[in-house]
């Protein structure tokens, strides 16, 4: 207290430790001079107060350090993350399985995998085949089937079946890696509402000791005797009671908690202030494909025209989407392997946003794209509009292809709607929000889905570009818009959003884009992250609310103003009990968001009726 809070004092800085210090040097102070030269102080007023000074200290070094320990129990989020990782794994080498520390692994070494062991890093299942426990990472309780070919997750759990694995991503590369900085920045960032805070506390010490020269001023002029006596405990109590700690405490442990149990729902706050900015969002905007839907959508359909043969037109269009990753590009190469259709080299390749791809396949010049992309090239679409138009009432997204300049087939895929997409959405109109849909889709194609899901509005048939002016629009009623979105050309929408939520499962430039990121790969993260966003800024300003009530309350107790009617002037030791307390409580207050529960069980089923307003934390 005194080797910070003098010179803080000196600089023109007080803060709380010159607090403690000046008043337990005033109380010290006087009690040297009461009882070494008490002719100095008047009779009445030469009680000493050595045995406050020292309690006051030991008070709220107590306070310190239970404030100490709750601190710990906020980082509890990362301790457990930090306890997924591995220490060691079983490497192959020259065929023989070894028991490597996890440092030394390298990408590209095969690992062995057997029951319950704990996988070290993530990779590529090469051989074998289990159901892997992925719950600490996604939040999902139902193991996941995993055979060659399939991703691996390190610090999640082998259950049934042994399997071998190849590194793909070691040390700090890994998902679990980067789940722990995310944690970790979000856990240390400021939210908007703490610059408030910090303009209050940049003037609350010196407007304290300035209270307390008042305290003390007043009771000299018109105390009762001994008012010397009664000046000093009301000017140590006002120092000592007073306590700037509690307002700052009130923000970052609560976003450490907050973001700490998100995390463990599968939500992943990348920036901080995205629990304040989703607090206040009043609309959610989802991408439909990948978001909504399975996003591995099957070929239902393929209408060809005049002079053209199925074989021939899979063949070239699979060839041409393999360059893709559009999940409209898997539905159309399965369907093509399925078929054993004729393979084919692409000789140049050239994706034009937002409209299609363009390729030369085998020396022939092919068009994938929406009708937009024809219309661009000069194509007439009339003889396939019709069955385009009937195949997207049914909920089917329909391309068409061109070869060599002429018009060959529309295709139509189907992607089945997620299981849980409805529940979600409804699960957010509970919640008070309002769900609209922006997708490059056909409007008929994203309105069948709508029907399904219960989305609100629906807009439909844009570009990139196009969902950034999307978002705009629906900011028109005063609404804060948060966007879902999973696809590269949903990075714009993620940007520009008050609020972008990346699908876990989606592109690597999604993600980065994104303020928060959905490990679960559903709407149902979105309905979690809602739930936590608006429980830890109702904890803040609980905290907010007690620490700057507690000072206005006690403060004026402390100066004695009940002194007059009731007789009562607070006791310094008192006032430092009331001060660490202070603190305590808004430790203790923040750490209840450990308690909050996801919004939605493990089912996709909203929580029985009730539990999904936004409530005080539990």
């Amino acid at each position: 207290f005194y080797t910070r809070g003098f010179p803080a004092l000196l600089k023109g800085a007080p803060d709380m430790n010159s607090l403690v210090a000046v008043g337990t040097s005033a109380a010290y102070l006087y009690s040297l001079v009461a009882l070494f030269a008490p002719g100095l102080l008047p009779e009445g007023s030469r009680a000493v107060y050595f045995e406050a000074a020292a309690v006051i200290v030991v008070l709220i070094l107590l306070g310190r350090w239970m404030e100490a320990r709750a601190k710990g129990r906020t980082g509890a989020a990362i301790q457990k993350l930090l306890g997924l990782q591995a220490r060691t794994a079983r490497v192959l080498v020259d065929g023989e399985p070894q028991d490597v520390a996890i440092e030394r692994i390298r990408t590209g070494d095969i690992l062995v995998v057997r029951p319950g062991e704990r996988i070290a890093v993530d990779g590529e299942v090469t051989e074998g085949s289990a159901h892997v426990d992925e719950s600490m990472i996604t939040g999902e309780p139902v193991p996941v089937a995993k055979s060659a070919g399939d991703p691996v997750t390190g610090g999640t759990v082998n259950g049934t079946g042994s399997f071998q694995f190849r590194a793909t991503r070691v040390g700090a590369d890994t998902t679990l890696a980067q789940i722990i900085r995310m944690v970790e920045q979000a856990q240390g960032a400021r939210l908007p509402i703490q610059g408030m805070v910090d303009r209050i506390t940049l003037w609350f010490v010196p407007a304290v000791m300035a209270a307390a020269a008042a305290t003390v001023l007043v009771w000299l002029v018109v105390g009762p005797s001994p008012a010397l006596s009664h000046a000093l405990v009301a000017g140590v109590s006002v120092l000592i009671i007073a306590c700037p700690c509690a307002m700052g405490l009130a923000t970052p442990t609560s976003i450490m908690v907050g973001t700490g149990r998100a995390a463990e729902m599968g939500v992943l706050f990348r920036k901080g202030d995205a629990l304040q900015q989703l607090a206040r969002a009043g609309v959610v905007a989802v991408d439909k494909t990948g978001t909504v839907t399975e996003g591995r959508p099957e070929l239902t359909d393929m209408v060809l025209a005049e002079g053209f043969e199925r074989a021939e037109v899979l063949a070239l269009v699979a060839a041409v989407e393999a360059q893709s990753e559009h999940p409209i590009a898997d539905a159309i190469i399965r369907a093509a392997r399925a078929e054993n259709v004729a393979r084919h080299e692409v000789e140049s390749f050239d994706s034009i946003t937002g409209h299609g791809v363009r390729a030369q396949v085998a020396g022939r010049d092919v068009l994938v794209g929406a009708d937009r992309l024809m219309t661009r090239e000069g194509l007439e679409i009339g003889a396939l509009a019709d069955a385009e138009r009937r195949l997207a009432e049914k909920g089917r997204t329909a391309l068409f292809a061109a070869i060599d300049g002429r018009l060959a087939a529309v295709i139509a895929v189907a992607d089945p709607v997620k299981p849980s997409s409805a529940a979600a959405i409804a699960a957010l109109h509970e919640l008070g929000l309002k769900v609209a849909m922006i997708t490059g889709d056909k409007r008929e194609t994203a309105e069948a889905i709508a029907r399904e899901t219960g989305i609100d509005r629906v807009i439909a048939g844009v570009l990139p570009d196009g969902k950034v002016a999307a978002l705009d629009d629906l900011r028109g009623g005063g609404h804060q818009v948060a966007f879902v979105g999973d696809g590269i050309n949903d990075a714009p929408a993620l940007a520009h959003a008050d609020v972008g939520i990346a699908i876990g499962t989606g592109t690597d430039v999604a993600i980065e884009s994104a303020d928060v990121v959905l490990m679960s790969g559903d709407l149902r993260g979105v309905v979690n992250a809602y739930r936590v966003s608006t429980r830890t800024m109702r904890n803040i300003k609980q905290n907010l609310f007690w620490a700057f009530g507690y000072n206005v309350a006690l403060i004026p107790v402390a100066a004695g103003v009940l002194y007059p009617a009731l007789g009562l002037l607070l006791s310094p030791v008192l006032a430092a009990g009331a001060m660490a307390l202070s603190s305590v409580f808004v430790l203790s207050n923040a750490l209840r968001l450990r308690r909050v529960s996801p919004a939605m069980d493990e089912t996709g089923a909203p929580r029985p009726a009730g539990r999904l307003a936004p409530a005080p934390a539990e």
